[in-house]
């Protein structure tokens, strides 16, 4: 028997985009286990997860809005020190957000699947163009050139606890237009050079860990949700109705062929 993976893609609540082309974003992740030899079951949220867990080898998420509670956490958390493997893209360091007292902006809050995740997601700028840097030899990393240019939405990421940093980028302060994205009471994203940005890291927990990724941002026309761009994107200001950003570069796919690798290491 090959491989078992289990794949969680979607939004909040269930059936939405939560402006995501989640189609997309679950039609390439299947492509890719399938063609790592994995048997793949598809859920758009965390709500099986233990029963889901049985039996399976690597555990996936690309989600905005869906997340793991305190009891699924520690679920996921047995499982990964028994030598499972986590591989969570993008939203997944989002969750739960709160409205601001006096303003209409939200504010991310702060809940357990994101000390499992080892990252918390604070914000992002509009859409724009930056380059990543590789800062570790992982076989996440293998194959990547020391730094590589790509189009997507820069998370700013709180790394939480000990964690291997595997790719950065540079950014001196959150470019976001006044009242743009999530609001935040301080900027615990940015390292101690007051520039540099975690966009992966791996997290270990007993014989297993956990790789969080903060790219892959995508949108088609009906699912977009992008009201401006940076200038570096699109001069215009402008939002391309269909955007595929990382997906579309080999960078980004070098790192979802290693991932499918890394998932089977220890099956």
């Amino acid at each position: 028997m090959g491989s078992r993976a289990h794949l969680i893609v979607g939004g909040y609540p269930v059936g939405s985009s939560a402006g995501h082309d989640m189609d997309y974003a679950r039609i390439q992740l299947l492509e890719k286990l399938y063609a790592g030899g994995y048997q793949t079951t598809v859920a758009n949220d965390f709500e099986d997860i233990e029963a889901r867990l049985q039996g399976t080898d690597f555990l996936v998420s690309y989600v905005a809005g869906p997340f793991p509670d305190a009891s699924q956490c520690e679920a996921i958390d047995q499982w990964l020190a028994a030598g499972g493997r986590w591989f969570a893209l993008h939203g997944s360091t989002g969750g739960k957000a709160a409205r601001v007292e006096g303003s209409r902006r939200r504010k991310m809050v702060r809940l357990a699947h994101h000390d499992a995740l080892g990252a918390f997601f604070l914000n992002h700028p509009p859409l724009s163009k930056f380059e990543v840097a590789v800062q570790e030899d992982h076989p996440i990393t293998d194959g990547l050139p020391a730094t590589f240019e790509t189009a997507d939405e820069l998370y700013l990421i709180e790394p939480i606890g000990a964690s291997r940093t595997l790719l950065t980028t540079e950014l001196e302060r959150d470019p976001s237009p006044d009242g743009f994205g999530f609001a935040y009471d301080e900027d615990t994203s940015v390292g101690d050079d007051g520039k540099t940005r975690v966009l992966g890291l791996e997290r270990q927990v007993g014989d297993g860990a956990v790789v969080y990724i903060a790219l892959g941002h995508c949108h088609n026309p009906s699912t977009n949700a992008q009201p401006v761009v940076d200038e570096s994107l699109a001069a215009t200001g402008e939002t391309p109705r269909t955007f595929r950003g990382s997906w579309e570069t080999p960078e980004f796919n070098r790192i979802l062929d290693n991932a499918v690798g890394w998932g089977q290491a220890q099956a």
